[in-house]
């Protein structure tokens, strides 16, 4: 009665538990994780009716058992836990003690209870170690080029993503490293920064930024940064050349206050005292003394002192020979030769003073004509389309006598800003842009205001426009100031690559007084983001592909950045990793594709989103979309046209998501192609959309216009143009202005039996707009459809007529039908449409017969196979007759069976169905055998 309970427990348990998805656990390294595994029993259940010891319990891990309990033993490996006690509560979890690489797997579960599997599972265990940051404490050299390391060691999994930052600013964008494995299986990475330290990066604070699996590990620092000294070496005054000499080093503008200062005498060092004193902008100087003794002064050379600092490669040093600082005095002995020289240096002292009192005057001149140019000033960012403004300003005391003459590279630039004024009054600006002289206070600009509206560019230099405001005093000393400036339109086709030029000189003077050459300047253009296109992938429908473009920006450089819910997506196929060619205009275009299973997307809440960078851009461009997509089906375009009525064309469009949907209704001229120039037709209706499945909407677009007559005689047409964002291509349909005309149809069948018993039906067609379509049948209760043969011609009264022909045989035994091909292929050649028509049983005709042909499916493939060797000749001569004379008839062959209960054959009937535009139904015609012949058959 006990075990009868408990197998009862252990099927009502089975119907109630609750099953966990797999999952996945990570885990810091020698830390303990636990495994889960856990089975939800009924409230109403106790605790004490369920008996742990018929508890199956088993943990594996690459095939190797981790854990198992049975009612006969437990087991369980070093390094793991769990808590048996647990198990009556469904808790069959398991612990990993001290987390490390080699115990990361899948770990599967398995429960059962009295023989019944309650629970298999499997959890993934992984480790994630984060990095651990250092940067070794190192001097910089100012305004030398300098290199910093940051370490990221102890993390997995790999990579890792390195970014620097200069007072939380960003100074180096993030790039991936995927480091290197050290022997306990973690891995370890090297982040470098090369930069020219300033100034202004003291006491500032800089950062090394790493990510790693979505989380932001930093280490911010400061620099030590180094400046270089000047040295200066000198001697103090000896008067006499047997006591010891002193020299002393200056050593000025330094950083930090430690330093150095050895001295060296013929490349031996010297030994050295200290001492250094702090200047008021924060550097120190210190005096360096040395007293050579009277041995070493005699012994006389070059002497250095040389300063080390910290970080500094090679020593800065200050150097003199002592014969020059410390030369030897000897008592002067003035001779007759002498005295004449000193004599003569005197006469020549007088003239030289005299004529530099002459020439003072002349220079003095020359002074005030001195200039300061100063480099061209670019604007900060140069975007096409958009205006910017070059600088140049000139400083002294004769600016108002200067004048200044622009280039693009060596050509002049000329005033383009200027149209529908007069050339005569403005012929300073139609030269190379030259500067005049102005009364004091007055500036001198185009008529044309710079704020106005950009004029379309001249030539092939593009927009330019001259400024210039000056002179104006800047100091008390009589120095003025003239600044000179360019306004133009960046065009990528003239500027990429070019400098600016300045020429300056006097007026009326030819000479080029100073010449400034700007920088080259990168062009800016923002790029044009379209929104995400949608689209099933051609081999796999269940994968949807989401397409952006960008186009029209500059330079090439762009990156596109996928993400879907707060994740970031890798694209599949981008060409905005590669260097894109420039179109004409020398702008460039890329394109990001990503793809997503349809499962996703048609959950309906599935966010996919794109940002774009660009160095254009303030900020990224972003696109989303959201949900499900789905390609709309459009119908073709159908007509009504009542009498005295205006003209309604319908489309129906179905089976599209999202709703959102665009439909253009555009007018087509008689023999226009796909390249023409299409006219947009107004008063266009779209009824709906309207939801008919779930995720599913369809809409109807009608369009009414009365065709006016010169319309009806250019018999044009009018497209139903429709756009979706799941068409990369919007879908188009074509209706044609024609008139819908019946055809005159026969009464009956006309049908002729030839000798062989083959029957030719036909029927003729008079007039009629546009062609009919037929479709021919035959059988006996059921039909089967035929191949047909139709000609068009035009009759003796001048309409044009359509005959169709169908040729068939009757066959109730599939074996004597087969002996009587090999006759029918060796009389001739084969029959025409019309010679079938009208006399079927003329001599020398015949008929191509589709078992001939391999496309009677009614043959039994054995009696095919048997007689296939001896008709290959047959066929190969049957296979060119049939080329040379393409209007030969197709015969085909109907099997009629005879009925299981009588011995009879069914009635064989022929029947053709007629369908026009202007027919609102179907028209049938059938033919139907006589009992007669049925009787005389049978």
């Amino acid at each position: 009665m006990a075990v009868q309970c408990k197998v009862l427990i252990c099927v009502y348990l089975l119907t109630l538990i609750k099953h966990v998805s797999p999952s996945e656990i990570q885990a810091s390294p020698n830390t303990n994780a636990t495994l889960p595994c856990n089975v939800t029993f009924p409230s109403s259940m106790k605790g004490d009716k369920i008996e742990k010891s018929l508890f199956t319990v088993s943990w594996i891990t690459n095939g190797s058992n981790v854990a198992s309990f049975t009612k006969a033993a437990e087991q369980i490996k070093e390094g793991f836990s769990w808590d048996t006690k647990d198990f009556v509560n469904g808790d069959f979890s398991l612990t990993l003690l001290r987390a490390s690489l080699d115990l990361q797997g899948v770990y599967e579960c398995t429960v059962s209870y009295n023989s019944t599997l309650l629970r298999s599972s499997s959890v993934t265990f992984s480790i994630l170690a984060s990095p651990t940051l250092s940067i070794p404490q190192q001097w910089v050299v100012l305004e030398t080029e300098s290199h910093l390391k940051c370490h990221a060691d102890g993390f997995y999994p790999p990579p890792v993503f390195f970014s620097w930052t200069r007072d939380g600013k960003e100074i180096q964008p993030p790039y991936q490293t995927e480091g290197e494995q050290s022997p306990d299986g973690y891995y370890a990475a090297l982040g470098n920064l090369t930069f020219y330290p300033s100034r202004e990066d003291q006491n500032v604070t800089f950062g090394c930024r790493v990510s790693h699996n979505r989380s932001i590990h930093e280490l911010d620092f400061h620099l030590n940064i180094t400046y270089r000294p000047s040295v200066r070496l000198s001697v103090l005054p000896s008067h006499s050349q047997n006591i010891p000499l002193t020299l002393y080093c200056d050593v000025e503008s330094f950083y930090p206050e430690e330093v150095s200062v050895s001295w060296l005498q013929n490349g031996t060092a010297l030994p050295e005292p200290p001492a250094t004193e702090q200047n008021p902008d924060g550097t120190y100087r210190t005096r360096r003394y040395y007293t050579l003794s009277t041995e070493q002064r005699d012994q006389g050379g070059k002497v250095e002192c040389a300063v080390n600092q910290p970080g500094v490669v090679h020593p800065v040093s200050g150097s003199a020979y002592l014969e020059t600082l410390d030369p030897r005095d000897e008592p002067p002995v003035l001779t007759k030769s002498a005295k004449a020289s000193v004599a003569l240096m005197c006469i020549s002292l007088v003239l030289v003073f005299l004529l530099c009192f002459g020439f003072s005057w002349r220079r003095r001149d020359e002074k005030k004509k001195s200039l300061n140019v100063s480099g061209i000033i670019l604007p900060p960012r140069v975007i096409v389309g958009q205006k910017g403004r070059v600088t140049c300003s000139i400083e002294g005391r004769m600016v108002d006598r200067v004048q200044t003459t622009w280039f693009l590279n060596d050509t002049p630039i000329t005033d383009t800003s200027l149209t529908g004024t007069s050339k005569a009054n403005f012929n300073c600006l139609y030269n190379p842009l030259t500067t005049i002289h102005l009364p004091y206070g007055l500036t001198l600009t185009s008529p044309v205001s710079e704020k106005g509206h950009l004029l379309p560019s001249r030539d092939e230099l593009g927009y330019y426009k001259l400024h210039t405001h000056g002179p104006l005093h800047s100091t008390g000393s009589g120095i003025q100031q003239l600044v000179s400036s360019l306004t133009f339109i960046p065009q990528i086709a003239i500027h990429k690559g070019a400098v600016f030029k300045c020429q300056v000189s006097y007026a009326g003077k030819d000479k080029i007084v100073v010449e400034r050459v700007s920088e080259k300047f990168t062009i800016l253009s923002a790029p044009e983001v379209s929104e995400i296109q949608l689209a099933e992938t051609q081999n796999d429908s269940e994968v949807i592909s989401m397409t952006v473009k960008a186009t029209h920006f500059h330079p090439d450089v762009i990156t596109f950045r996928w993400f879907c819910e707060g994740g970031e997506l890798s694209p599949v196929a981008s060409q905005a990793s590669s260097s894109p060619r420039p179109n004409s205009e020398g702008f460039f275009s890329a394109y990001s594709q990503c793809k997503l299973p349809r499962s996703e997307l048609e959950k309906g809440g599935t966010k996919v989103w794109v940002s774009v960078h660009h160095i254009a851009l303030k900020q990224p461009v972003t696109r989303e979309t959201r949900g499900f997509i789905k390609k709309p089906n459009v119908s073709e375009i159908h007509s009504t046209s009542p009498p005295d009525q205006a003209l309604t064309l319908g489309c129906e469009i179905t089976d599209f998501h999202p709703p959102n949907i665009s439909v253009t209704w555009l007018r087509l001229r008689e023999g226009e192609q796909d390249d023409r120039e299409e006219e947009v037709i107004e008063g266009g209706e779209l009824w709906g959309p309207i939801q008919t499945q779930p995720r599913l909407y369809r809409a109807t677009a009608s369009l009414k216009r009365r065709l006016t007559n010169q319309e009806k005689k250019e018999r044009g047409g009018i497209i139903c143009r429709v756009e979706h964002c799941s068409l990369l291509e919007p879908i188009e349909r074509r209706w044609r202005n024609v008139d819908i005309v019946a055809p005159s149809i026969p009464p009956s069948i006309s049908v002729c039996w030839s000798s062989e018993g083959v029957g030719v039906f036909s029927l003729l067609f008079k007039g009629g707009h546009p062609k009919v379509k037929l479709l021919w049948a035959a059988g006996g209760p059921t039909l089967s459809p035929l191949v047909s043969n139709e000609t068009e011609e035009i009759g003796d009264d001048g309409q044009r007529e359509l005959k169709s022909v169908c040729a068939l045989e009757r066959s109730t035994n599939l074996p004597s039908q087969t002996s009587k091909q090999p006759e029918r292929r060796k009389n001739g050649h084969a029959i025409r449409t019309k010679a079938a028509v009208t006399d079927p049983d003329a001599e020398g005709i015949e008929y191509i017969d589709e078992k001939a042909d391999g496309e009677n499916n009614n043959i039994d493939r054995d009696e095919e196979t048997k007689s296939e060797l001896d008709e290959d000749s047959d066929r190969d001569s049957d296979k060119e007759e049939r080329e040379r004379n393409s209007g030969a008839l197709h015969i085909n062959t109907v099997n009629l069976n005879r009925s299981p209960r009588e011995n009879e054959r069914a009635r064989f009937r022929v029947c053709v169905e007629i369908t026009h535009p202007a027919l609102k139904l179907p028209v049938y015609r059938t033919w139907t055998e006589p009992n007669e012949e049925i009787s005389s058959s049978a």
